[in-house]
């Protein structure tokens, strides 16, 4: 599935765990760093309003579908994909980094957050070597000086896998920025995918993943986040619906 803005198009172009995996291990395995993002219906919204956020977009080594309505467009066009939202993404990366023997950084979130993460991931994954973590001040800025030193520090630390738990859009063009000025670090965006470890955020239960009706829970937990957010993105599925079935005819 592509999503095009203006001169520049999207792509969901991972469709499986396994190929995630093989893809991220010969990057680590060459001396290479990659952009990983996780598509979803909020973050479509925000690219039909914000250039810059399309632009980071664009620049991203490898994006999957966050979202059952990611995975149904990407059916519809003929190019079906595994669901992989970043939430469920950060162990087994963690995992292949383990197996890779490259050394993990956590960007993002809060500090007491990022090291529950740290305990909860460590004890789960023999040999993970997480070696750096850091959460900015509010108003963090991905182009700023600040974001130069975590870069900076990131490579002086060695740092080959990089959780950023930035949100969208800020996790996005740090990560592009990244490409450029820390080539030899991989990075993936994952929002509130730390927090779910220490239980700073809880994630819907079981059973509403199964039935596909995450995002009601979150509706009706968050009403008042989580509502507005929905309702501009859902505006946009039957579009996107056309231009999947568009994608499928030219093949």
């Amino acid at each position: 599935m592509q999503f095009r803005y203006d001169d520049k198009t999207i792509s969901v172009n991972v469709a499986t765990r396994a190929d995630l995996a093989a893809k991220v291990t010969a990057r680590w395995q060459a001396g290479d760093g990659f952009a990983l993002a996780t598509i979803n219906l909020d973050h479509l919204a925000k690219l039909e309003v914000d250039p810059a956020f399309v632009d980071a977009y664009a620049r991203q080594d490898f994006v999957v579908a966050d979202g059952w309505p990611i995975v149904t467009l990407a059916r519809t066009a003929g190019t079906p994909v595994e669901l992989m939202p970043g939430s469920d993404m950060v162990q087994p990366l963690c995992e292949w980094a383990a197996i890779a023997g490259v050394k993990v950084g956590f960007v993002g979130s809060h500090d007491q957050a990022l090291a529950d993460a740290k305990r909860v991931l460590t004890e789960r994954v023999p040999g993970l070597d997480i070696v750096y973590a850091h959460a900015p001040a509010m108003g963090f800025d991905p182009e700023g000086a600040p974001a130069a030193a975590i870069l900076a520090a990131l490579t002086a630390a060695e740092v080959r896998m990089c959780f950023l738990a930035l949100g969208a859009p800020k996790q996005e063009q740090l990560a592009a920025r990244g490409r450029q000025v820390a080539p030899s670090v991989g990075f993936a965006s994952i929002g509130a995918g730390l927090d779910f470890f220490g239980g700073h955020q809880v994630r819907a239960p079981k059973l509403a993943r199964q039935l596909k009706v995450e995002w009601l829970w979150r509706a009706l937990t968050s009403p008042r986040r989580m509502v507005p957010r929905y309702w501009q993105a859902g505006k946009l599925l039957p579009r996107h619906m056309i231009e999947a079935r568009r994608q499928r005819r030219q093949g």
